[in-house]
């Protein structure tokens, strides 16, 4: 049984390494590394180097793959990527090792025609009616594309009985949300965004979340920045704050921890030690470059250290801009 993650704007990710970085002034940077990216592909390495069978498909441009295709060799990782015409986009990643900070500059993507789309609506179908139970649908929605994609995906992933994870943001993430995904991950800011007002505490938080899963969601994950991240089933609140570790790069947090959620999934963990495994490969991915993991001796110290409590009953105030946990976006 195999995973499937879904990127319908890939990236090659380009890290440059600056100290102090500054705006409005020369910057001397004295290292860059490129990966392939996006968040569906980074969640198909991850997956894949924790173990677990992965199948990965969306749209990729067909000029300036080798960095694709070396990843998906070497993770063996099942490439079902529909290729369309062009370059991948690319991903601007400025890390600054003396602030622990990382600005991103993100560039469009490719436009797919409606063939090409018809064609990934039929490929998920094709997934969904094989031996797969987890389908992971992450990352933005190119130029071009209905911001609809993603719920009509879903209803055909769902009506195959099959399990499905929604990290999107924007208008895809409210079309996504009303398909009714089992698990839906938005950061503070993208629930924000979609409820329409501020959230300033964790029982603000929390309720917007329960919002959600009265509406067929089975779990939701909201990202608190550092304030930690809040794991809401049925039965519980829960929020996961990880140990202090040494930042390398903060790309990727956020797809780790949708990566630990579904290897959580298929151990069957309860909410905690799902919250505690998530929480754990997040704070993992960050003291290493690319879509790596660190060994798993290391993981499951720093699971061993992550801190689970209910859901605050106080109102302590969320900070506004706290979308990153001591530097580090989930």
């Amino acid at each position: 049984m195999s995973i499937v993650t879904l990127t319908l704007n890939p990236a090659i990710d380009q890290t440059i390494f600056i100290n102090n970085f500054q705006l409005e002034t020369v910057n001397r940077a004295y290292d860059l590394k490129s990966h392939a990216g996006g968040k569906g592909v980074n969640v198909a390495s991850l997956l894949a180097a924790n173990g677990h069978k992965v199948v990965a498909t969306g749209f990729l441009g067909d000029q300036n793959t080798e960095l694709f295709d070396k990843l998906f060799a070497e993770k063996q990782i099942d490439d079902q990527f529909i290729r369309i015409p062009g370059q991948p986009r690319v991903g601007i990643k400025i890390s600054d090792q003396q602030t622990q900070r990382t600005t991103e500059i993100n560039l469009p993507g490719l436009t797919p025609t409606n063939e090409q789309l018809d064609a990934i609506r039929a490929t998920i179908k094709r997934l969904a009616a094989d031996d797969n139970q987890w389908f992971i649908l992450a990352g933005n929605v190119p130029p071009g594309i209905p911001s609809t994609i993603y719920g009509q995906l879903i209803e055909i992933i769902r009506a195959a009985g099959k399990q499905v994870v929604l990290d999107t943001s924007g208008e895809a993430l409210r079309y996504g949300l009303a398909a009714s995904p089992t698990i839906a991950k938005p950061n503070l800011a993208e629930l924000e965004q979609f409820v329409g007002y501020p959230l300033t505490s964790e029982q603000a938080a929390a309720k917007a979340g329960r919002e959600l899963l009265s509406h067929g969601i089975k779990l939701v994950v909201i990202s608190m920045g550092e304030h930690g991240a809040l794991f809401l089933d049925n039965a519980q609140s829960l929020v996961a704050i990880p140990p202090s570790v040494a930042v390398q790069s903060t790309v990727g947090a956020g797809d780790a921890m949708v990566s630990g959620l579904v290897a959580a999934q298929t151990q069957g963990l309860d909410l905690a030690a799902s919250a505690r495994l998530a929480t754990a490969f997040a704070a993992a991915k960050i003291t290493q470059l690319g879509s790596n993991l660190p060994a798993a001796e290391i993981v499951e110290q720093i699971r061993a250290d992550v801190v689970i409590r209910p859901c605050n009953a106080q109102l302590d105030v969320l900070q506004r801009g706290a979308n990153q946990l001591k530097g580090v976006p989930l």
